[in-house]
Parts: structure tokens; C-alpha cells; sequence
């Protein structure tokens, strides 16, 4: 059965829009946009994002695509893990980005326990972020075993992103972060999966930490389009963690990030040098002063 989201839609994009990345106009990138971008066979970009201000400026830097990931509860609510992330802190951010947002398509995450209950609670919650938040999509984990959420959530009008592979809110499971779809064995599950969402209507899927060459043969395979994090360059778009790859998290990071800055370094110059001012005298000066 082809759902209404999937059928053709006859009006033309405006020619600013045609690309995902860089592009310009006045509407926000659907996910008609994403499919059309997988047809044409452009990469794009994808970044998570918490807050207004940092979403104002991926959004004017031409990233299309804005994921208010639970990777908040890591980076940004100080939480060891995804887990314990709601769905009220998922729905207050997710709001903020959409307000800082002018043209990306904004998917907010559905956090673990919203949705693992079955297909009502799915929609439920699912409900809420587009309601409340004003999301364009959700995302949510698992393949096979989240078709019947994926489905229903479809059916009733609300675009989903699945995610496959590694999936962090099983951590506890996993027993840690280990890559995913190696040996025969798992890489026909993990290719069952990525089936299993596309049937059951996802406009897109996150691989996450699944081996480059499994990865590749998934997009391949599939007519959706997939977002590689830690799966090599055979994906249709990437995404990082903005934290990540803005150099603003300490410790060690994953394998697959690449800092593209180190805002850490930056931000702590700064502090330092605010302090020494205030500390000196310096700071404010005359000119930061009123009479």
C-alpha cells in the first residue's frame, strides 16, 4: 500500500531548494526533499542540535537536516547515557530548535520507554513532538522489532526516521558500544532490519557503528535513503554529534569523529580571559559603562 507521505507530489520545488545542503528558499526541507535527494544520488548532512541558538547557526550555515538527538543526555543533561532522557526534555528542545530554525527539516527522538511499550504508545508520544514541538519527524531504535510503531506512526501522518545497527539505548544489553552487523549471521539480521523499516514505511535510516562494506550493501539495497554515523562513506548522508564534531566534549572520543574545531579550547580562552579582566580592573572599562 503506498501511503499518502510517499505519493509524487506534482508541484515543482523552488530551483533553490533542489539541493539538500547549501541550498535556499522559503520553506522548510521535507522529507519529499530527502527522497528526491537519494534519487538524484547527493550526500547531505546531518547534525544533532539542543538549543536555539546553536540550531540558528547550523541552520544559516545550509545543513538540512537537524537531529534533536537523546545524544543530549550524553553532551548536554550530564547523564552517563541516553537512558534516562524523557520525553519532556526531548519535547522542550526539540521546541527550541524549531524556533531557532528557519529551513531545516527538525527530527526530535523519541527517548527509550516511549515507545518500546507498542505501536500506541508510539504514536502517543510521537504525537506530542510534532504537536508540541513542532517537529517535522521522529526518529526511534530498532528494526524488525519497531516495525509495527514505524507503521502506525506512517498511517497517521508523521514521518519517521528509523535507526539500526548500534543502538545506544540498549546499552545495557550490548554490555557497551560494540559495532554491529559483523559475521554472517548479524549482517543478514542487520539487512533484515533495514528491509523491515523501509516496509514499514521510514523515509530514512541512521546505521550506526555497522561495518563500512555491510553498510554500503545496505544502501544499495534500499530506495530510502541512509545516514551513516561510525558506517563509512557508502551512505547517502552523515550525521555527528555537534559536540563531537565541534571539539566542545572532553575525554576520548569515538573512532569515527573528526574534529572540525576545538570549541572546548576556545570557550576556556575566553572564560580565562573575562576572569583576568574582571580580577585586573580591566573589565568594564569606560566605554562599557553608563552615567
Amino acid at each position: 500500500m503506498t501511503h499518502a507521505l510517499n505519493k509524487p507530489d506534482s508541484s515543482p520545488a523552488p530551483a533553490a531548494n533542489k539541493a539538500l545542503y547549501g541550498g535556499t528558499g522559503s520553506r522548510r526541507i521535507t522529507v519529499r526533499d530527502v527522497a528526491a535527494a537519494k534519487a538524484r544520488g547527493e550526500k547531505w548532512p546531518m547534525l544533532t542540535a539542543y538549543d536555539a541558538m546553536t540550531a540558528s547557526v547550523f541552520d544559516e550555515s545550509g545543513i538540512p537536516v537537524l537531529l534533536v538527538g537523546d545524544s543530549m543526555g550524553n553532551c548536554h543533561l550530564g547523564y552517563e547515557s541516553t537512558v534516562p532522557v524523557t520525553m519532556d526534555e526531548i519535547a522542550l528542545l526539540s521546541a527550541a530548535v524549531v524556533r531557532g530554525t528557519k529551513r531545516a527539516l527538525v527530527v526530535g527522538d523519541l527517548p527509550f520507554g516511549s515507545y518500546q511499550e507498542g505501536a500506541v504508545q508510539a504514536l502517543r508520544n510521537a504525537t506530542r513532538l510534532v504537536k508540541e514541538a513542532g517537529v517535522g519527524a521522529v526518529k526511534l531504535e530498532g528494526g524488525e522489532r519497531s516495525a509495527d510503531q514505524i507503521r502506525l506512526l506512517v498511517e497517521a501522518g508523521i514521518p519517521v526516521m528509523a535507526h539500526i545497527g548500534l543502538t545506544p539505548q540498549s546499552v545495557n544489553a550490548y554490555g557497551g558500544y560494540p559495532v554491529q552487523g559483523r559475521g554472517e549471521e548479524a549482517a543478514q539480521q542487520l539487512l533484515r532490519d533495514a528491509k523491515a523499516v523501509q516496509d514499514a514505511g521510514a523515509f530514512a535510516v541512521v546505521l550506526e557503528l555497522v561495518p563500512a562494506e555491510l553498510a554500503a550493501e545496505v544502501t544499495r539495497t534500499l530506495h530510502i535513503p541512509t545516514v551513516g554515523i561510525g558506517a563509512g562513506a557508502g551512505c547517502d548522508a552523515q550525521v555527528l554529534v555537534w559536540t563531537d564534531m565541534a571539539g566542545l566534549n572532553a575525554g576520548r572520543l569515538p573512532r569515527f569523529v573528526k574534529q572540525y574545531a576545538r570549541l572546548r579550547e576556545v570557550l576556556g580562552d575566553a572564560a580565562q580571559a573575562f576572569a583576568e579582566d574582571v580580577v585586573g580592573g580591566a573589565y568594564p572599562a569606560e566605554e562599557h559603562s553608563f552615567h
